[in-house]
């Protein structure tokens, strides 16, 4: 494990919200999950610069995979997520199932979206390396990590655009998010 990875985890272990989030969908036994994107990130840039557990935080992003890509399949496992929390959780985790990203992101976002084979592929297509890392709380109590970009732009507060996929067209209004939270963070073009 690297000193990064072993620092994600100890910030992860140490935001009782994530934590929350994390021991409650452990124990729901979703196929192929990880909580990402804002929850993680959020997460580390509010301990590198000192803010309390939870600051900035909009939402807790959860991702499973189910081959069955029927909107009728999602929403039971919605509804499912949703009735193991109570508020103000219940309202911030935001289930999808990557099998179906493909079926409805192209129209939400004006981009092409192949079909992902599993949930961590997902991560590979975010617009920030920063932005591409999730983790899971395994049956163990250990914390998976997958970043597949690595974490050093995660803990220097660096957002730059994800090298392998075109400027997110939501790039201007990602970056303006998060700076107006985070005013330290580097921001490369």
């Amino acid at each position: 494990m690297s000193d990064l990875q072993a620092r994600l985890i100890a910030t992860v272990r140490a935001d009782p919200g994530l934590m929350h989030v994390l021991t409650t969908v452990r124990a729901l036994d979703l196929p192929d999950w990880r909580v990402f994107s804002g929850a993680v990130y959020q997460s580390v840039w509010n301990a590198v610069t000192g803010r309390p557990a939870g600051y900035g935080r909009k939402d807790f992003d959860l991702g499973y995979f189910d081959p069955d890509t029927s909107w009728d399949a999602e929403d039971v496992v919605i509804r499912r997520v949703a009735s193991a929390f109570d508020e103000p959780f219940r309202s911030e985790v935001e289930v999808r199932n990557q099998a179906r990203v493909h079926i409805w992101f192209p129209d939400r976002f004006g981009e092409p979206y192949d079909a992902l084979p599993d949930t961590d592929t997902a991560l590979t297509r975010f617009v920030a390396p920063a932005f591409a890392v999730g983790v899971r709380l395994e049956a163990d109590d250990g914390i998976s990590v997958a970043a597949p970009f690595g974490l050093d732009d995660l803990f220097a507060l660096t957002l730059r655009p994800n090298p392998d996929r075109p400027p997110a067209r939501g790039w201007d209004k990602a970056v303006a998010s998060a700076t107006e939270r985070w005013p330290e963070i580097r921001v490369i073009a």
